[in-house]
C-alpha cells in the first residue's frame, strides 16, 4: 500500500509537470472531500489554496493570489509538510517572497515556484506517474496556453447551473403562500 495518497501524488505530478493549476485544485479538493475526518484536512485545504493562489497569480489576478497564498502560509506554517515528503521551510520561504513580489510595484513577471521533494519514495512515485503520462517534470508554466491559464472559464458548470436552478424553484415554492379556502 502506498504511503502517500494517489490524489497528492497526481497533484504534484500537476503541479510541476502539467502547471495545470486548476487541475491540482480538483484533485485534491476531491480527495479531501471524500475524506471528511482526514488528520492532515488543513494541510490539503493549505496545497489547494497554494494551487489555486498560484492560477490567480499567473493570470494577473494579483488580489486572488494574494489572499489564497495567505492563507495557505498560514495552514501550511503548521502542517506536517516533512511526513509529506517536502521541504517545508523552503515552501514557506518561496510562498512569503511570492507574497512580497506581488506586493511590489516592481514586479517582474510569473515565475513558478516548485516544491522541494526530500522523500525518495515519493520522488519515484511522481516520477514513474511523469514517465507513464509521457511528462516530464519541471517543466516551466505554458504561458501561451489559454486552455490551462484560463481553465476555469472553459469548465463545464451546467450541473452547478442546474442544482441552483432547482434550488431556486424549491425556495419559491417553499415561499408560494397557499391557495385554500
Amino acid at each position: 500500500m502506498l504511503s502517500y495518497p494517489k490524489a497528492y501524488v497526481d497533484y504534484l505530478v500537476e503541479f510541476h509537470a502539467t502547471r495545470d493549476f486548476f487541475e491540482c485544485h480538483e484533485l485534491l479538493e476531491e480527495y479531501w472531500k471524500e475524506h471528511p475526518s482526514d488528520p492532515l484536512e488543513r494541510t490539503w485545504v493549505g496545497l489547494i489554496q497554494l494551487a489555486v493562489g498560484l492560477y490567480h497569480e499567473r493570470r494577473g489576478n494579483r488580489r486572488g493570489a494574494d489572499k489564497m497564498l495567505t492563507q495557505a502560509v498560514e495552514k501550511l506554517s503548521v502542517a506536517p509538510l516533512d511526513k509529506l515528503g517536502l521541504d517545508k521551510e523552503y515552501l514557506q520561504k518561496q510562498i512569503k517572497s511570492k507574497l512580497s513580489d506581488l506586493n511590489n510595484e516592481q514586479r517582474q513577471q510569473y515565475t513558478d515556484l516548485d516544491m522541494t521533494i526530500i522523500s525518495e519514495e515519493l520522488m519515484g512515485l511522481c516520477t514513474a506517474a511523469c514517465i507513464d503520462r509521457g511528462l516530464t517534470w519541471g517543466m516551466p508554466s505554458p504561458m501561451q496556453d489559454e486552455s490551462i491559464i484560463h481553465r476555469h472559464t472553459n469548465r463545464d458548470r451546467s450541473d452547478v447551473i442546474l442544482a441552483r436552478k432547482q434550488a431556486h424553484i424549491a425556495k419559491r415554492k417553499r415561499m408560494k403562500p397557499s391557495s385554500g379556502g
